[in-house]
């Protein structure tokens, strides 16, 4: 096949693929691999959303308290729980996506494990591990301000081209 007809394939066979895939895609929510019934990813590792807002409770979430936003699936330890989100979801999301507010921070959108988490002025921001969040924690407001100047920019963009391909 000569070069022509290379390109010519790889591009159809990309259109397919971008087809088919979750409107999360573009990773801008930062998703477990695994997928619901509907295809939707799980935010959060399936922690519940509220008690890690509220109280930085991590707290196991069940598939039948699941609420849907964006293409991503957030959910509860309970029906109360998931009827406080379904009210005022921007109050309970993790900021950046669900991405490490560290690694936005030195722009990189890195995975976060909600047992390291904050919560500054109401909002929710989890990281990594124990290692970000301790550098998070010697300038917070230094590391937020840099987050929210990097967010825009890689926010629509795929976690291979924002990290170099890593």
């Amino acid at each position: 096949m000569n070069t022509i007809g290379k390109t010519i394939t790889a591009a159809i066979f990309a259109s397919l693929v971008s087809a088919s895939v979750p409107a999360f895609a573009a990773d801008e929510y930062n998703v477990s691999t695994g997928t619901t019934v509907s295809g939707a990813g799980v935010a959060l590792r399936g922690g519940d959303a509220v008690a890690l807002a509220t109280g930085l409770k991590v707290t196991a979430g069940e598939a039948k308290y699941t609420v849907e936003r964006d293409g991503v699936a957030y959910y509860f330890a309970s029906a109360e729980t998931m009827k406080q989100f379904e009210a005022d979801p921007e109050r309970y999301m993790p900021q950046y996506g669900g991405f490490c507010a560290f690694g936005v921070a030195i722009g990189k959108k890195l995975d976060a494990a909600p047992r390291f988490a904050d919560i500054v002025d109401g909002k929710l921001y989890v990281f990594l591990n124990a290692v970000a969040f301790a550098k998070y924690k010697e300038d917070k407001a230094g590391t937020l301000a840099k987050a929210e100047k990097n967010w825009p920019a890689m926010h629509h963009l795929p976690v291979s081209q924002v990290n170099g391909g890593v």
